[in-house]
């Protein structure tokens, strides 16, 4: 039986990209048949997106956190691109958005936070350095949840950056971030005295397929309902989105030949600019007024089209950036 259970997740493994677009067809299959599950799936997200961020720093110990911080042009590449280049060009697109208030701030709470997931997942499929993306997480996450305020501020104005509230961002980083991470160094020590804890961090890894379906499959069939609720803005969104993947895919790019990265780092600064975090980011939408309602069908919808555009990146991308760049 445990050897089935080892062939499964292998199998798993192996056509994850497959699992993550199954998920999410389950996940709307169960909004669109059962919209009365939302409001409880709603409550469901954050628990299950805490489970899978731990596992996800499980996969990178402490001290190898520590030695790749050191790896500055990487991290100055992964910060450059991410809190540089993608607000400008959000800003470049704007003005060009929907006038409603709630897709505005909808778009811009997924398009200025950088994925911390499965953007390590494609980054790897492509040949990308999915170790330098783990170890950027955690800073990643942090950097995110301290400029994100100050971004909508600059972009929206006082009036509406007062009207997101500082608790839910308070919750998200103790139960995206610190629990999560704590949780991981503490299980990383007791794997190193002794073999109970070795088997148990061994046993953690292995759910981080599953733990991903769970969270898309969760995420989807919440916000299905809400979808359908304000299709004619979640319609207007998808051009700026898909065209924000074309851009960034350019752009990150750039940035690592401005960085000399060689092409495991590059490919993966370039997956870091193109992926957003709409599953982190979902519960602070979700947290907003009842007047923008709208803008958790918009992050959601962010993820259904990021999806279908990373089966591309994961051809594209090795061919932007050829192994012959490698150094």
């Amino acid at each position: 039986m445990a050897q089935e259970r080892v062939g499964l997740v292998e199998r798993m493994e192996v056509h994850q990209v497959a699992v993550y677009v199954g998920a999410m067809v389950a996940g709307a299959l169960v909004g669109w048949a059962a919209p009365g599950l939302a409001p409880g799936l709603e409550h469901a997200v954050n628990p299950v997106l805490g489970a899978l961020l731990f596992v996800t720093f499980l996969q990178v110990p402490a001290a190898e956190l520590f030695r790749s911080w050191r790896e500055g042009r990487f991290l100055a590449a992964v910060l450059v691109v991410n809190f540089l280049v993608v607000p400008l060009v959000v800003a470049a697109m704007f003005t060009l958005l929907p006038a409603d208030q709630a897709v505005r701030i909808g778009v811009l709470l997924v398009l200025l936070c950088p994925c911390v997931d499965y953007v390590i997942v494609f980054s790897g499929l492509a040949g990308g350095s999915s170790r330098r993306l783990l170890a950027a997480t955690p800073l990643l996450l942090v950097a995110q949840m301290v400029l994100l305020p100050g971004f909508l501020y600059l972009f929206m104005g006082a009036e509406l950056a007062e009207v997101v509230e500082v608790g839910p961002f308070v919750e998200a980083f103790l139960v995206l971030i610190v629990i999560p991470l704590a949780l991981a160094w503490t299980v990383q020590g007791w794997a190193a005295r002794r073999s109970a804890g070795r088997r148990a961090a061994d046993a953690a890894g292995t759910a981080m397929v599953p733990l991903m379906a769970a969270t898309l499959l969760t995420v989807v069939a919440s916000q299905v309902p809400k979808i359908g609720d304000s299709l004619g803005d979640v319609a207007a969104v998808v051009p700026f989105y898909a065209a924000f993947l074309v851009v960034m895919a350019f752009a990150g790019l750039a940035v690592a030949r401005l960085f000399r990265l060689p092409a495991p780092a590059g490919r993966a600064v370039v997956f870091t600019g193109a992926t957003r975090n709409s599953l982190v980011v979902l519960p602070l939408a979700l947290a907003l007024p009842d007047r923008f309602a709208a803008a958790g069908a918009v992050v959601v919808t962010q993820t259904l089209v990021e999806v279908v555009g990373m089966v591309v990146y994961v051809r594209v991308v090795p061919r932007l950036v050829p192994a012959e760049r490698a150094s």
